[in-house]
């Protein structure tokens, strides 16, 4: 039996959707460089951190069940990280606007050097909304720790024509159905 369950991330919204299980866990975050591969695909690079978070804090609790997750988006071909400012938030929706946006979600579980791993895509079509839109959205939101200036949770929503998806939680930031399956590979069932 492992000693404990560890998010290897820093995320809120991560930590909030893990909650929804009921599980007991820890949160130890991963210290990875982030950068984007040459030629890395959102998907490639995603799957990528999700996995190398988990297998970094996998590696110092070597007895722990320790779940990683990343979420790139991807416009036009182009990965869209987290704004952190305003500004660079409204370059972003303006670059979106009217168009498909894929947000690849990885989760990836690791007990020692053993993983399992998964990705779930979000597609969303976003409205093609002016700039005066997009500013008050930003300034009500703010979604600048958010990967494509967009917080669906909350106001975000309003800016989407569509969304689809395998897993709602994915677009959040940790998908909990794929989760739950990776988990059970561990042996760890929910409900427990």
């Amino acid at each position: 039996m492992p000693e404990t369950l560890i998010l290897a991330s820093s995320s809120p919204y991560r930590r909030a959707l893990l909650e929804r299980l009921g599980l007991d866990f820890d949160i130890v975050p991963a210290d990875i460089d982030e950068s984007p591969q040459a030629g890395e695909s959102g998907a490639e690079l995603a799957l990528r951190l999700g996995r190398e978070k988990a297998l970094a804090v996998a590696d110092k609790h070597r007895r722990s069940i320790v779940i990683g997750s990343d979420q790139v988006a991807e416009c036009r071909g182009r990965l869209l990280g987290k704004p952190h400012t305003f500004e660079r938030a409204l370059e972003q929706l303006k670059f979106c606007a009217g168009a498909e946006i894929v947000f690849h979600t990885s989760v990836a579980v690791a007990r020692g050097r053993h993983l399992a791993e998964s990705l779930v895509p979000t597609r969303m079509t976003m409205r093609n909304l002016g700039e005066e839109r997009l500013r008050t959205y930003i300034a009500a939101d703010r979604p600048m720790d958010c990967a494509g200036s967009l917080r669906s949770e909350s106001l975000g929503i309003a800016l989407a024509e569509r969304i689809s998806s395998d897993d709602p939680t994915a677009l959040v930031g940790l998908p909990l159905i794929a989760t739950v399956s990776l988990l059970e590979k561990f042996g760890l069932i929910i409900p427990a």
